[in-house]
C-alpha cells in the first residue's frame, strides 16, 4: 500500500513538504508501541533521511525506541555525524550495526534457485541476513528511510537493500555484491528489475513477510542552479512505492548524453568521501559515459584510505584494482578473496578495465599507495587550482587555455551514459 505520494522532474519539496508528508502517511498507520528506524549513515547525508528521521521521532517520542543507521560495511557514525544528520534526536537512541556479529539468517535462497534468477551468473546459495533487532526486537512498526538512486551494485539504491545490506551480514552482503559484478554493472546500473534485486524481492515475499517495514523514499536532483532540491517522496510498505521513485529517479539522476566525454573531473567533498570505497562511485557513475582512452580525474581531499573495514582496505592494497580477469582469477586462487566477494566485486567495479585512465588526486594518501593499487597519482594541490571546484559548474567547461572539461561535483547523486553504451541486457 501506498501511503503517501508526491514529486516530479519538476517538484521541489521544502523542508515543511517534508514533514507534513511523513506526518499524513503515519498518522494513516495509527497509533504504534515500539518503532525502529533504519536511516543511512553519514555517507547519504543529502538524502534528506536525516532531517525525515528526526521529524520520525517527533512524532513517536517515546516509542521511538531504536535507530539503527543502514551502515552495511560502513563504520560507525561520529557523534558529530549524528548530531548534523539527526538533529533534536538523542544519540542513547543510535544502535551501531555490526554486520560480522549481529545478524540473524532468516532464511536461504538455494543455488538453484540463486542460479535461475541471476542468469546463471552465480550459482551458490544465498543467506538472507538482518540485524537481530529487526527480528527479536518485538517492533510494530520499522521505518526504513533512504534515498532512491542510481546504484552500482543494485541498480536502483535502497527499498529492501536498506534491510539487506545496510543491516545486512558478511556472507549475504559479499554475495549480493559480487551477483552484480558477476552479472555485469553496466547491465544493472539505472534499473530497478535485475538479478541483485529479483533475490532481495525474493527474500522479501519468502522470509520477512511478518516484519511491520515501511519505505520513506526521497528523489533528490539538481535544480538550474546545480542546487540540491527534493523532487519526491513516496512512502509505502511494498514494491510498489519503490518502482514509482526509481521511475522518478531515472528523469531526475540519470544524465544521458550523445557522445562519449574524453575529459571528466569529479570532486569528492572530504565530509563524505573518505575512502575509495565510497570515492570509487566517481568510476561507477561514470563508467558509461567515458570514451575509449579517456581520462577520468577524481579531487578527493578527504581521502585517507581504500576499505572502510581493515581488513577490506588489507585486501584492496594487495590485489588493487586490475579488472574483471585479474580479480576473478585471483579469486580463483586465494580464500581471502573468497571469504571477502564484496571486496572482489568492489575491486571490479573500481576498474577501467583498461580502457580509461582514472587519476586520483588524494588528500592523505602517498603517490606509492596510489599507485600500488593501479591508480594513477597527481598533487591535489596542483589539480586543485586547475580544476577549482568553486569556479566549475557541473556539466561542460571550458577552461581559460581552451581545455574542455566534463566535471560532476558529486557523483552520489547521479548516473552518466552515452546512448550507445546504455544497453539492455
Amino acid at each position: 500500500m501506498i501511503y503517501y505520494e508526491k514529486g516530479s522532474a519538476t517538484t521541489v519539496l521544502s523542508a515543511e513538504d517534508l514533514r507534513s508528508g511523513l506526518y499524513e502517511a503515519l498518522d494513516k498507520l495509527g497509533v504504534k508501541k515500539k518503532v525502529l528506524a533504519i536511516p543511512p549513515d553519514f555517507t547519504r547525508f543529502h538524502s534528506q533521511a536525516g532531517i525525515l528521521t528526526s521529524h520520525a521521532y517527533t512524532y513517536y517520542k517515546a516509542a521511538m525506541t531504536d535507530i539503527l543507521p543502514a551502515l552495511g560495511t560502513h563504520v560507525a557514525m561520529t557523534e558529530s555525524e549524528l548530531t548534523t544528520m539527526f538533529p533534536g534526536v538523542p544519540l542513547d537512541l543510535f544502535r551501531v550495526h555490526d554486520w560480522r556479529n549481529d545478524v540473524v539468517t532468516v532464511g536461504i535462497i538455494p543455488g538453484e534457485k540463486v542460479a535461475e534468477i541471476t542468469e546463471n551468473a552465480v550459482t551458490y546459495d544465498w543467506p538472507a541476513q538482518l540485524n537481530k533487532l529487526l527480528i527479536e526486537g518485538g517492533y510494530d512498526l520499522i521505518l526504513s528511510v533512504g534515498q532512491v538512486v542510481p546504484h552500482e551494485v543494485i541498480g536502483m539504491a535502497n527499498y529492501n537493500k536498506n534491510l539487506f545490506v545496510g543491516t545486512g551480514g558478511s556472507e549475504g552482503i559479499n554475495k549480493s555484491h559480487f551477483v552484480g559484478a558477476a552479472y555485469g554493472m553496466e547491465n544493472l546500473m539505472g534499473r530497478a528489475d535485475n538479478p541483485v534485486r529479483r533475490l532481495l524481492n525474493y527474500a522479501s515475499d519468502n522470509f520477512i513477510q511478518h516484519l511491520p517495514v515501511v519505505y520513506v523514499h526521497t528523489v533528490i536532483g539538481r535544480n538550474d542552479t546545480g542546487k540540491l532540491v527534493t523532487r519526491g517522496l513516496f512512502i509505502g510498505d511494498g514494491e510498489e512505492v519503490f518502482l514509482k521513485a526509481a521511475e522518478l529517479s531515472l528523469k531526475v539522476n540519470f544524465s544521458m548524453l550523445d557522445k562519449p566525454l574524453d575529459k571528466v573531473v569529479v570532486y569528492l567533498d572530504p565530509s563524505e568521501f573518505k575512502s575509495t570505497w565510497l570515492g570509487n562511485k566517481s568510476v561507477y557513475r561514470t563508467r558509461m559515459v567515458l570514451a575509449d582512452n579517456a581520462q577520468l580525474i577524481v579531487l578527493a581531499p578527504g581521502l585517507k584510505e581504500f576499505g572502510e573495514d581493515p581488513e577490506i582496505d588489507r585486501l584492496i592494497r594487495k590485489y588493487g584494482y586490475r579488472g574483471t580477469p585479474a580479480t576473478l582469477e585471483a579469486v580463483e586462487k586465494n580464500q581471502e578473496l573468497k571469504d571477502n566477494l564484496g571486496a572482489a566485486a568492489h575491486l571490479i567495479h573500481g576498474s577501467s578495465e583498461g580502457r580509461f585512465s582514472i587519476t586520483y588526486c588524494p588528500g592523505n594518501l602517498t603517490r606509492e599507495e596510489i599507485e600500488s593499487v593501479n591508480f594513477n597519482y597527481a598533487p591535489l594541490e596542483e589539480m586543485l587550482k586547475r580544476y577549482n571546484p568553486e569556479s566549475l559548474k557541473d556539466g561542460f567547461n571550458t577552461l581559460a587555455d581552451g581545455e574542455e572539461i566534463y566535471f560532476i561535483s558529486n557523483p552520489a547523486v547521479g548516473l552518466w551514459a552515452f546512448r550507445d553504451r546504455f544497453i539492455t541486457k
